[in-house]
């Protein structure tokens, strides 16, 4: 996660010389911009009435120029405490692109933003991104797209929200959610221990989710793989290769969780990949996980039809 944020949002800023290497490795190398008519992209909705003077209650939204397409809601990663969709690293709109990269191929897209912490802590953004979600459903048929194939992507700490909202009932009444693309997610199962001997900060995660509880509930509270239920949408949990060993702990026991509760799953470990390369690489048609994105979307949009 911290080092999710060095490469990115430092990198975005040209600071620290530490991070260079991946402006130029991982965009100059990955990243490849993806093409959509201007007129199909809009930027700054307001997915809540306070989003004129809250950025984080607004989205951008990337449509498919097919009617009645799949549409998904894309949540940006940043340690819970920073990111942004319009995030810029190495000159690359990096969000921006996943958008195009989509909806260019017939999936129309929101990149949502949400509050951070400390503004807010992780049940303000719970709720944040289950607003985008229920906007994107809300508006379905005004966008072209269809509501009866919703889906939620994100990355990192984005993974774990998306993730939370698809599997927490509180947080999607109303939203009939078809799956989920978990993409290098973090604090999926807060309460597995190896996580933490693998190396993972336990005092990172207490920060951004045990607020005043004295006792370790909030582990249970905060983890999706604790919401798990047999009316769970299918997921395609994904990590790479080369990222830190408690993250692809953390993808596997969730993976696991699923699978144990009846849910439609598959596990993804992408090779040659870093955890901040995976972003970059969901807009590759070359690369593994762009691929993987978009054969679970249209399989999950077909079983649906069915």
């Amino acid at each position: 996660m911290r080092n999710f944020v060095c490469i990115l949002i430092l990198a975005a800023a040209y600071l620290a010389a530490a991070c260079a290497p991946f402006v130029y490795v991982g965009v100059h190398v990955l990243y490849r911009h993806a093409d959509l008519p201007t007129a199909q992209v809009e930027h700054d909705i307001a997915y809540l009435p306070d989003g004129a003077e809250v950025p984080g209650h607004r989205l951008d939204l990337y449509r498919a120029s097919q009617p009645h397409a799949p549409m998904m809601v894309f949540v940006h990663g940043g340690g819970w405490d920073s990111g942004d969709k319009q995030l810029r690293a190495g000159g690359a709109d990096v969000y921006a692109n996943i958008g195009r990269f989509y909806a260019a191929r017939g999936i129309t897209v929101a990149v949502a933003n949400y509050r951070l912490q400390p503004a807010t802590d992780w049940h303000g953004q719970v709720s944040d991104v289950a607003s985008a979600v229920r906007w994107m459903n809300t508006h379905a048929s005004a966008k072209g797209a269809d509501a009866g194939a919703l889906f939620l992507m994100g990355h990192s700490a984005g993974a774990h929200l998306a993730s939370y909202v698809a599997l927490d009932s509180a947080s999607h009444v109303g939203l009939a959610v078809r799956g989920v693309i978990s993409v290098s997610g973090a604090a999926l199962d807060l309460t597995d221990a190896q996580t933490y001997v693998l190396g993972e900060d336990v005092r990172y995660y207490a920060k951004r989710f045990r607020g005043d509880d004295p006792t370790e509930a909030w582990k249970v509270a905060a983890s999706p793989a604790t919401h798990i239920t047999r009316a769970a949408p299918a997921f395609l949990v994904m990590c790479a290769a080369g990222e830190s060993k408690g993250l692809q702990r953390q993808a596997q026991v969730f993976a696991d969780a699923l699978t144990r509760g009846g849910v439609n799953v598959r596990r993804l470990v992408v090779k040659g990949e870093s955890h901040s390369r995976m972003v970059l690489a969901l807009t590759r048609a070359d690369k593994a996980a762009a691929p993987a994105v978009l054969a679970f979307v249209r399989a999950a949009s077909s079983a649906a039809k069915e």
